[in-house]
């Protein structure tokens, strides 16, 4: 049964994220958070969502009944459970029963393809394991469900007896499974191995066959397109490549080399595009940090940082890229650092829109500050408003919208027992600062629950009757990094900031080896930024 892969849509995109990629460790998705996710998922075309084992826990048994509300215009919905017990009936199992009263239209079932496993694990026979898989398939097939096979270790099994291996996928094809999907639970098989043991199952039985790998040697999304081009017409995966360990195969990678390597048009052009707002939009359900250099839609994915390739794409775009970016939904990038070379301080500024326009001295002089900047500790490449505002400084007539002449922060432990204290605000700073704006000098003070807090709420009161638009600036996201951990309490430290005003979104930087003064200077930019672009 291996596939054409010049047929337009061969191969079936089935997602286990709700399933298999909450396995992961230190994830956790809120009831509303899933029913977002499978809202996106049958947006992006995905085949099959898959949400979990209906009985498992109160969350998962709520999902299955709010689902059945959702508008789906696309993907069939399943639920997970096992094959029956063993020496039990499939009428009476209460595993079975709890996937077949989820009343999805599929039911995927795992059960073991390992006579190993069959032995050691379950503890019983070979024989009374294929008729777990084959009285399990047949009950729900028989009442009218779609059903799927998770074939567990199942290239572990083919490696140690690939008669018997192949004997568990006959039993649930004959049972009439839809799909025997073969899994690489250990995650440690090479492509060779995939690409073998794909072909042999293709040839044993008529059904459909999926893949579900897992990352552990770092072979998940590449084993899942071996396991295509050798016949697998169901690929299995998790968005962002969640899951248990070293998680799952990333669905977003696995669309994406489907659709623009192997010409498979497993999802739209349109659909393609928002493979990177997918990506980030997980991310921050999750509260998990995005990882930037993720192939395809990672924000570092198509970044330039050294000279030689931000000169190239200036003359000829796509030429440090493998793909058109937009076709995912992101963007070329240029990347201004250390390495940088004159030709990346002119394309990063005009990338970002400045509409600064820079002769070949001035650019030479603002990469030489850059690089002083990031030998002190700065690093630009993230902190895009702040690296504009070093090339306005450079520049003869830029005048700064304010500045702070003078500050004294006064931080102490106040003792318990003392009017206003509370286990929770032990600690109390308070700043006095001199501000300059324009010709006026403002001296104001401010408390707050630490230095920083307290020295941008002196600043923003001494700005307020010149800046009135300031109070709508929020910090976002607020990050500090030590920059040489072997200073110890001596060692200088990074602040990265992201701010808002409700309607934009811009990040600073600042370093010191004082953390109050590194927080100030990205908190200036953040402020100063704002006043150049967005204030009314």
């Amino acid at each position: 049964m291996k596939i054409d892969l010049n047929s337009p849509r061969t191969v079936r995109l089935y997602d286990t994220t709700l399933r298999d990629g909450l396995g992961m460790e230190g994830l956790s998705l809120s009831l509303e958070d899933r029913l977002s996710i499978v809202q996106k998922l049958d947006d992006l075309g995905v085949d099959y969502i898959e949400g979990g084992y209906p009985a498992s826990n109160v969350t998962d048994a709520e999902f299955f009944q709010r689902v059945r509300g959702l508008h789906l215009k696309h993907a069939r919905l399943a639920a997970f459970g096992s094959t029956r017990r063993a020496g039990g009936d499939a009428a009476t199992d209460p595993a079975i029963l709890a996937v077949y009263q989820a009343e999805t239209p599929v039911v995927t079932l795992v059960g073991k393809s390992s006579a190993s496993q069959v032995r050691d694990v379950l503890e019983t026979s070979e024989e009374e394991n294929l008729a777990m898989i084959s009285d399990s398939v047949r009950f729900l097939t028989d009442r009218g469900r779609e059903v799927v096979f998770d074939a567990e270790h199942f290239f572990d099994g083919y490696r140690e007896d690939p008669a018997y291996a192949i004997a568990t996928l006959r039993a649930a094809a004959n049972a009439g499974a839809s799909t025997v999907a073969l899994c690489d639970t250990n995650g440690g098989s090479m492509p060779d191995h995939i690409a073998r043991a794909v072909a042999a199952a293709a040839e044993a039985v008529p059904c459909i066959i999926g893949i579900h790998t897992h990352n552990d040697a770092d072979m998940a999304v590449a084993n899942s397109i071996v396991a295509v081009q050798a016949g697998a017409n169901q690929v299995q995966a998790c968005l962002n490549g969640w899951g248990e360990r070293c998680g799952n195969a990333n669905i977003l990678s696995v669309i994406a080399n489907l659709k623009l390597k192997l010409g498979l048009d497993v999802v739209s052009d349109e659909q393609l595009t928002r493979l990177t707002d997918l990506s980030h939009f997980a991310s921050e359900l999750a509260n998990l940090a995005q990882n930037p250099h993720q192939p395809y839609v990672g924000t570092s994915a198509f970044a330039h940082k050294a000279g030689l390739h931000a000169a190239a794409i200036s003359k000829m775009p796509g030429s440090y890229t493998h793909i058109d970016p937009l076709a995912v939904g992101n963007t070329e990038r240029v990347l201004v650092s250390e390495l940088s070379g004159r030709r990346n301080v002119i394309t990063k500024l005009r990338e970002q829109g400045t509409g600064i326009e820079l002769t070949d001295a001035q650019a030479r002089d603002i990469l030489e500050r850059v690089k002083e900047q990031e030998n002190r500790g700065f690093q630009y490449e993230s902190a895009e408003a702040s690296f504009e505002l070093l090339v306005r400084r450079l520049l003869d007539g830029y005048v700064a919208p304010f500045g702070l002449e003078d500050f004294l922060i006064v931080e102490r432990r106040r003792h318990p027992g003392a009017e206003g204290y509370n286990s929770e605000n032990e600690m109390q700073a308070e700043a006095m600062v001199k501000v300059r704006a324009g010709e006026r000098v403002t001296q104001t003070a401010a408390d707050g629950n630490g230095p920083v807090s307290a020295l941008d709420a002196a600043v923003r009161r001494a700005l307020a009757e010149a800046y009135p638009g300031l109070e709508r600036v929020a910090l976002r996201d607020y990050k500090v990094r030590i920059i040489n951990p072997g200073g110890g309490a001596d060692a200088a430290v990074r602040v990265l900031v992201e701010s808002t005003d409700g309607v934009h979104f811009w990040r600073t930087v600042g370093a010191s080896t004082d953390v109050v003064e590194a927080s100030w200077l990205a908190l200036q930019d953040a402020y100063e930024f704002w006043m150049t672009h967005y204030r009314e």
